[in-house]
């Protein structure tokens, strides 16, 4: 069965633009056909793959962006490096504070917009959904228990997303992040989308795809969050070629995978945050393996870059890798110490520990 078209943003579908005459050797530009209640209408919108000015169609205005509405969050991940506690418990709902990670990261596209919540799930996930639905049993607790209960009630009524917004399908073997993606397809459709990683909490005002929303809106195409890391660790992180500045963002040069220092084109590392067209399901399906064996979003990426352009942009705020132990009690301190019911007790007891193992270096805990 085909892929759905969403009646009012259509498709952006990348096709070789022939021009009049035009020279074998001219480097292609590519059209984009933007469909609107299912009437077609053709717009030449260049998108130059090399250094240039912003993307404008041919008659010299700005391209029509289509807007971003769906968002998909892999989190069929088995969560191996927070084991033994992902044993028994998803490692999306382990706990920063007092909601679950996956809680921070669905706000976070909440709050950029996003109008439809696509969840790629795996087996022993089934309680992430149900920590999105309202549980009777715990509504009829709270209901005529006092004030405090019905502060908590009533929090939890504003949180749940409307009915529809929130689908849920399965990806049935671990084939890698991109076969993850590939899995949304059907419920993505011919539109742009969003892709968050729910291991990577952003502490930032605005939010990180917020920021990066905004971005889009002035170029269009494709974008991928960045942030700066240790040069000596490029060859922990996906790293990108920086390009000229476009806007908010800068073009994409290259996309190399977990690059040696003395390879790496910069030192920027791509932090969990995307917006796609969706012309990389085509290439996704294809079902290429890459590292590890699995199909991997950044070699259809890197494929995709060929016919269209990729922008970079600086995310300004602070990521905490919750797929990580460390990451994970970080988060959990800097968030409490961001909230005001907790925050003294939290600082008290943070500065004790500090001036106990920092005035006694031999009682720094060491690794096993």
């Amino acid at each position: 069965m085909g892929r759905s078209r969403a009646s009012y943003a259509g498709s952006l579908l990348a096709t070789p633009a022939r021009a009049n005459n035009t020279a074998a050797a001219s480097p292609p530009e590519w059209r984009h056909t933007l469909a609107f209640g299912g009437r077609e209408t053709r717009e030449s919108l260049v998108f130059p793959t090399r250094a240039g000015a912003p993307p404008t169609s041919k008659r010299g205005v700005p391209p029509v962006i289509v807007p971003l509405r769906k968002a998909v969050f892999p989190v069929a991940g088995l969560g191996v490096r927070l084991l033994p506690a992902t044993r028994a418990i998803p490692k999306e709902m382990l706990m920063v504070v007092d909601r679950p990670i996956i809680d921070y990261v669905v706000d976070e596209a909440r709050a950029a917009g996003i109008e439809h919540f696509i969840l790629v799930t795996g087996r022993n996930k089934a309680v992430i959904e149900d920590y999105f639905d309202m549980p009777v049993e715990l509504e009829q607790a709270l209901t005529g228990k006092g004030p405090e209960k019905a502060k908590v009630l009533e929090r939890m009524r504003r949180d749940l997303l409307p009915p529809g917004q929130m689908s849920f399908t399965r990806q049935q073997q671990p084939l890698g992040l991109g076969h993850a993606v590939w899995c949304a397809r059907e419920l993505v459709g011919d539109e742009p989308f969003a892709v968050l990683l729910p291991d990577m909490l952003m502490a930032g005002e605005p939010g990180c795809l917020a920021q990066m929303v905004a971005a889009y809106h002035e170029v269009g195409g494709n974008m991928l969050a960045v942030e700066e890391c240790d040069p000596a660790r490029t060859d922990q992180y996906g790293i990108v070629g920086v390009g000229e500045t476009v806007g908010k963002a800068f073009r994409i040069t290259s996309m190399i995978e977990k690059p040696k220092p003395a390879d790496a084109p910069s030192n920027l590392f791509i932090n969990g945050r995307y917006i796609l067209q969706p012309e990389i399901f085509a290439l996704l399906g294809e079902h290429r393996r890459g590292v590890g064996n699995e199909i991997q979003l950044t070699d259809a990426m890197i494929a995709l870059a060929a016919k269209q352009p990729f922008y970079g942009f600086r995310y300004h705020g602070r990521t905490y890798d919750c797929g990580s132990k460390a990451g994970l009690v970080q988060a959990n301190v800097a968030l409490a110490l961001g909230r005001s019911d907790i925050a003294p007790a939290v600082a008290d007891e943070m500065r004790n520990l500090l001036t106990r193992y920092g005035s006694r270096e031999d009682e720094v805990p060491r690794p096993a």
